[in-house]
């Protein structure tokens, strides 16, 4: 059965991002566009829209152009949109890095995407002037000032003339964020103009976002969440957004409460702060009418405990970085939101469930893989035919990995995942990318990494480890920490005599998790 979506429809204007998402900004002008929460530095629409086009002309005259890769490796800062949006326009594409990344993560990207040009901050050079040795990078932009790198600044020096690009919005990327789809190593995730516009318009006829919102941007610009239903939603709906460069508990409410925030999209961890921690009780939320929360599972007890709390709607999404963010959201009125289900299709796309076992699509009520297609989903994985062909089926159908079920009234309810990503904190961790630093340890003669659930984070990766001579889980740990990025860290650990795998030598992380849940 295909779920159609109940949203109404929507026309996907055929124009570049770039124009789309600044299409309000002159009549806006002087008006506050981007936000930094700790400093109050801002940007106006006008210095948007212009900065980004003398950025652009920049770089077109060093050379940069159409099909062209652009790194940005920031935190969340209201600059983060003038070098996206200025490679937009030139018909560049974006790849955003983890700002958590080591050097060797970061590398791996831009070696994969064929990076030209970097931009980042000062705080992270002593990082990015190793990842891009080896690279294909030529030059490092710095937000300030810094050894090694020319200064951002000086890019808008220009005239602000721009060649004439031919973008056609639904062949032409313009965004190359990684992940780590239903398994294995991140991938580039290739998406179009179109796919972004499609997007931010599905997203705008759920009534969720509204004009005048003021926007907390708390979730990382280089996620497709933060990217697309916050920083590009927010400037092409003309909404003032306010962004935070790291999550603290006590600074996200100090910012939410100076800056009246009236929507906050965030994830699960931050979702059951508010519910519990007794901070929240000094600050006034009052102005705060929704919040929603996706990239990981959110239980209906705690959609309710934290919506009685700030006496505001909360709503869960669903979605993946292979969709432009979001499939499926609760509509943005109280009496239609459904607590424990991420929602209905959103406009323009359809659904269904595919019964794992037998293959066959799946009545209301009964579970499967979810399946979904429409206008924001991805060409397909960069580089990568094998893994885009294992992912999208002859019909255009994205087999998501996530395992649910629709009810009657098309709501749908993601209940387990076919795919072995971890979801720690809403990162994705892939456990083969962890295996494979593991093996690299001397006293490892095998291993398996499996998701173990923890009440704060939601799941966290533990390793089962066959020893070959003398080593502690302690030291298991540090050996790993030093070599990922934090939220990739093993955080627990086993040993076993064997890792169960089947006749083709494919780890059975299935029993395992089996084995580890039985323990509790």
């Amino acid at each position: 059965m295909i779920y159609k979506s109940p949203f109404p429809e929507i026309t996907v204007p055929d124009v570049p991002l770039a124009q789309f998402v600044l299409q309000h900004a002159m009549e806006l002008g002087d008006a506050p566009a981007l936000i930094d929460g700790p400093s109050g530095r801002t940007l106006s629409y006008k210095q948007v829209a212009g900065g980004s086009r003398l950025v652009a002309s920049s770089l077109a005259k060093k050379g940069f152009g159409k099909g062209d890769v652009f790194a940005i490796w920031m935190p969340n800062i209201p600059e983060y949109a003038i070098p996206f949006l200025a490679v937009s326009m030139l018909g560049g594409i974006n790849t955003t890095l983890n700002s958590l990344y080591t050097p060797d993560e970061a590398r791996y990207q831009l070696n994969d995407t064929g990076a030209q040009y970097l931009v980042t901050i000062p705080q992270f050079m002593e990082r990015a002037l190793p990842a891009v040795q080896g690279t294909s990078v030529k030059e490092i932009f710095v937000m300030g000032e810094a050894e090694g790198a020319t200064p951002f600044m000086s890019l808008m020096q220009s005239d602000g003339q721009l060649p004439d690009v031919k973008i056609n919005p639904k062949e032409d990327l313009v965004v190359l964020p990684y992940s780590s789809g239903t398994s294995g190593r991140p991938k580039g995730v290739m998406l179009t103009h179109s796919n972004l516009v499609a997007q931010i318009l599905q997203v705008s006829a759920t009534g969720v976002f509204v004009d005048g919102d003021v926007i907390i941007g708390v979730l990382p610009f280089y996620h497709i969440y933060g990217m697309v239903l916050i920083l590009l939603l927010s400037l092409a709906k003309g909404n003032r957004m306010v962004s935070v460069p790291r999550f603290d508990m006590e600074m996200f409410l100090q910012v939410m409460e100076k800056y009246d925030v009236t929507i906050a999209p965030l994830v699960p961890p931050i979702v059951l702060g508010l519910a519990k921690h007794p901070i929240v009780d000094k600050f006034n939320l009052s102005k705060l009418r929704t919040i929603t929360s996706g990239a990981a599972p959110l239980g209906a007890e705690l959609e309710i405990a934290c919506m009685k709390r700030l006496n505001c709607l909360v709503l869960q999404g669903y979605g993946m970085t292979e969709v432009s963010a979001a499939s499926q959201i609760n509509p943005g009125d109280a009496s239609k939101i459904r607590h424990g289900s991420v929602g209905w299709t959103v406009s323009n796309m359809e659904s269904k469930i595919v019964q794992v076992e037998t293959g066959q699509d799946a009545p209301p009520g009964v579970s499967g893989e979810v399946c979904v297609r429409g206008p924001n989903r991805m060409v397909g994985y960069w580089n990568n035919p094998e893994a885009t062909a294992a992912t999208i089926d002859a019909e255009g159908w994205l087999h998501t990995g996530d395992v649910g079920y629709f009810d009657e009234e098309g709501y749908l309810y993601v209940v387990d995942r076919v795919k072995e990503l971890i979801k720690y904190n809403a990162y994705q961790v892939a456990p083969a990318e962890l295996e494979a630093v593991l093996v690299t340890h001397p006293m490892i003669a095998d291993c398996a990494v499996i998701p173990h659930p923890d009440p704060e984070a939601g799941e966290i990766p533990k390793a089962f480890i066959v020893k070959k001579g003398d080593v502690t889980a302690e030291e298991i740990m540090l050996y790993v920490s030093d070599r990922v990025a934090p939220f990739k860290k093993i955080r627990a650990v086993e040993f076993v005599d064997s890792i169960p795998k089947s006749a083709s030598g494919k780890i059975l992380r299935r029993i395992l998790i089996e084995q580890d849940r039985s323990m509790k």
